[in-house]
C-alpha cells in the first residue's frame, strides 16, 4: 500500500514549491554547523516542526536476533520533546523490506493496515511516511520516518517526501561519515597498539643488547686476572715440588728452604689478589644484573651503588680510555627503584661511552649527586656530565625521542636516551639536557625517600 515518490524532490507548482523551499531553507540553516548526533536531533525536531506532524525517526538498520532486520532510533522526537531511543523490528511494519529501498507513504489508517505493528498503536499512529537512508555505494543504512496522530492532507504530501527525500540523502550522508571516521579511529587504535607492542618489543632487546655487551665485557676483563692466577698456581706447583726436592734431600740449605718459601708466599699472594679481582668483578656483575631484574623499592647508600654500576662497566670504559668520578657523600642514603635505576645508570655510561667519543678518549665523567627538600618532599638530583664532543642543536633538541640516532646503519637503535627518559619519568621525575654546556650534561630529578 505504498506510493511512488513523485519525479523531483521539489517538483509540483509555484504554490507547492514555495512552502518546501522555506522549509529546506530554515532547516539547513538551523543544522548546518551541526554534526554527528547533534545534527540527527537538530533534524528530527525540525522536520516535526515544518511538516507539522507528531513523530520524527531517524534510525540505523540493524540485524535482530531473530534473524530479521530492525531499526535502533538515532533521534526520536515526539510531540514536544525528544524520546529515549529504542529498538524495534521492521516485521510487520511498513518498510518491513527497506533492503528494496522503496519510499513508504500511508495517507491514513495505517494501523488498520499494519495491525501487528505495536509501536504504531502506541504512538496512536494514522499516517506514515517512511524514506530509506541510501549511502553512495547503494547500501541502506537506516530510515527517516514522520508519523501523525492525523491523516496527512494532499497538500502536505508534496512538502513532506520532498523534505524527507532531500534530508533522508544527507543522513545516509552523516552515517556513512561516521562509520568512516569509527573505521579509522579502530585502523589507527590498532596500528598505534601495534607500534607500541613493537616500541616495547625493542625496548626489550635494547636493554638485553646493553646487558650482552656488558656480559660480554665483563667476562673478558675477568679472564685476565683468572688467568694470571691459573699462571701463579701452576707455579705453586712448581715451587712446592723445588721444596719437596730441597727436603728430601741429604743435605738442606736453609737459604734454598726461605727463597722457595718465598715464592710460595708471592704465588700464592698473587692467586688471591688476582681471585679476588674477579670475585669483586663478578659481584658487582651480578648485583647489577640482578638489579635489572628487580622492581622493588629499596634503601641504598648512593655513592656505593653508583661505584658499583661504574664498576662493572668498568672494562667497556676503559676500553675507550674514560675515567668516571663520582662527587656524591658517602652518608646519603636513598630509597630508590634500584633496578630502573641501575638501568638509567647504564644507558647513561653507554652512551657517553659509544657516542660522546667517537676517536676514542682520553676522556672524563663525572656523576654529582645530592638531596634538596622542596615544599616539604625530598628529590635526589643528579648531574652526569662528559667532555665528549658534544651534541648538535638537533642532537639536544631530539635526544629523548626514541630510535633518534646519531649512528644509523652503525648499530645505534635510538633506544638507549628514550629508556632513560621514560624510566626516569615512570618513577616520577624529569630529565633535560642543558642546552649550552661543553660535552653532554644531563640532569635528573627523581623525587626519594632520604633514609636517616
Amino acid at each position: 500500500m505504498s506510493d511512488e515518490l513523485p519525479p523531483g524532490p521539489l517538483c509540483g507548482s509555484a504554490h507547492g514549491r514555495a512552502p518546501a523551499e522555506a522549509a529546506l531553507r530554515a532547516i539547513t540553516a538551523s543544522t548546518s554547523r551541526a554534526r554527528g548526533d547533534d545534527f540527527l536531533r537538530l533534524m528530527v525536531r525540525e522536520l516535526a516542526a515544518a511538516l507539522d506532524v507528531r513523530y520524527v525517526i531517524a534510525g540505523r538498520l540493524i540485524a535482530m536476533a531473530d534473524g530479521h532486520q530492525g531499526i535502533r532510533t538515532l533521534a526520536l522526537w515526539g510531540g514536544g520533546d525528544y524520546l529515549p531511543n529504542l529498538e524495534y523490528s521492521l516485521l510487520h511494519t511498513p518498510c518491513q523490506d527497506v533492503t528494496d529501498q522503496s519510499m513508504c507513504f500511508h495517507a491514513s489508517g495505517i494501523q488498520a493496515d499494519y495491525p501487528r505493528d505495536t509501536l504504531l498503536v502506541d504512538m496512536g499512529a494514522e499516517s506514515y511516511i517512511g524514506m530509506p537512508m541510501i549511502d553512495t555505494e547503494g547500501n541502506t543504512l537506516g530510515i527517516l520516518s514522520a508519523i501523525d496522530t492525523r491523516a496527512i492532507s494532499d497538500d502536505k504530501r508534496l512538502l513532506a517526501l520532498s523534505l524527507l527525500s532531500i534530508f533522508a540523502t544527507r543522513c545516509a550522508a552523516e552515517l556513512q561519515h561516521q562509520e568512516r571516521e569509527r573505521l579509522l579511529e579502530h585502523t589507527v587504535q590498532q596500528r598505534s597498539e601495534a607500534l607500541l607492542a613493537a616500541q616495547a618489543i625493542l625496548v626489550e632487546q635494547e636493554k638485553m643488547a646493553a646487558l650482552g655487551a656488558l656480559v660480554a665485557g665483563v667476562a673478558h676483563e675477568v679472564n685476565t686476572p683468572i688467568g694470571v692466577a691459573v699462571t701463579a698456581s701452576s707455579s705453586l706447583s712448581s715451587y712446592a715440588e723445588e721444596l719437596v726436592k730441597c727436603v728430601s734431600g741429604e743435605r738442606v740449605s736453609r737459604s734454598a728452604l726461605v727463597a722457595t718459601a718465598q715464592r710460595l708466599r708471592e704465588a700464592a699472594l698473587l692467586v688471591e689478589r688476582n681471585l679476588a679481582r674477579a670475585a669483586d668483578l663478578i659481584g658487582d656483575f651480578k648485583q647489577l644484573a640482578v638489579d635489572q631484574g628487580s622492581t622493588r623499592v629499596v634503601e641504598l647508600g648512593l655513592r656505593d651503588h653508583v661505584l658499583s654500576v661504574v664498576s662493572a662497566h668498568g672494562p667497556e670504559l676503559r676500553k675507550v680510555g674514560l675515567r668516571v668520578g663520582v662527587d656524591i657523600g658517602a652518608d646519603l642514603r636513598v630509597r630508590l627503584d634500584a633496578g630502573r635505576w641501575s638501568q638509567v645508570l647504564s644507558n647513561l655510561l653507554m652512551n657517553a661511552a659509544r657516542h660522546g667519543y667517537p676517536n676514542g678518549g682520553p676522556g672524563a665523567i663525572v656523576l654529582t649527586g645530592r638531596d634538596v627538600v622542596e615544599a616539604g618532599a625530598r628529590w635526589l638530583l643528579l648531574e652526569f656530565a662528559d667532555d665528549g664532543v658534544g651534541l648538535t642543536a638537533e642532537a639536544r633538541e631530539r635526544l629523548f625521542e626514541p630510535f633518534f640516532t646519531t649512528k644509523r646503519g652503525q648499530g645505534g637503535s635510538g633506544l638507549g636516551m628514550h629508556i632513560v627518559y621514560t624510566i626516569v619519568h615512570q618513577m616520577g621525575g624529569q630529565v633535560a639536557v642543558s642546552p649550552d654546556a661543553p660535552g653532554c650534561r644531563i640532569h635528573i630529578r627523581l623525587p626519594v625517600g632520604v633514609g636517616a
